[in-house]
């Protein structure tokens, strides 16, 4: 089955492209996805752009409209994804806990519905 796992983090606390700390935090993201490609579960994933550039869409009475940001305000932002093809919940799960994200954000995940 697959599952993907939707990464929340606060932008805040991660490091910055320019601080010392990036390479190393960039490394251990490489890790994670060296070992989803090993254990042969990895179909896919991608880190998005910082929140400051997501737009909202809404139709309203048949009229489009949009908004700079999330639209919900939280804490937490959808930083990435990974899907992952595993065998059960529990692996994906697993899976889940190895991203760094996940020692002080939240790593959703969801199996994906299949439609036959």
């Amino acid at each position: 089955m697959q599952y993907l796992l939707l990464i929340y983090g606060e932008e805040a606390k991660e490091p910055q492209p320019d601080s010392p700390e990036f390479g190393p935090w960039m490394a251990r993201w490489a890790a994670v996805s060296e070992t989803f490609e090993k254990d042969g579960v990895l179909v896919g994933g991608q880190a998005l752009m910082p929140i400051a550039t997501a737009t909202s869409v809404k139709l309203r009475d048949g009229k489009t409209e949009t908004m700079d940001g999330p639209f919900a305000e939280t804490k937490e932002q959808l930083g990435g994804y990974y899907l992952l093809d595993c065998p059960d919940l529990d692996s994906a799960v697993k899976y889940a806990a190895m991203l760094p994200v996940a020692e002080y954000g939240t790593i959703e995940v969801r199996p994906i519905m299949t439609f036959d």
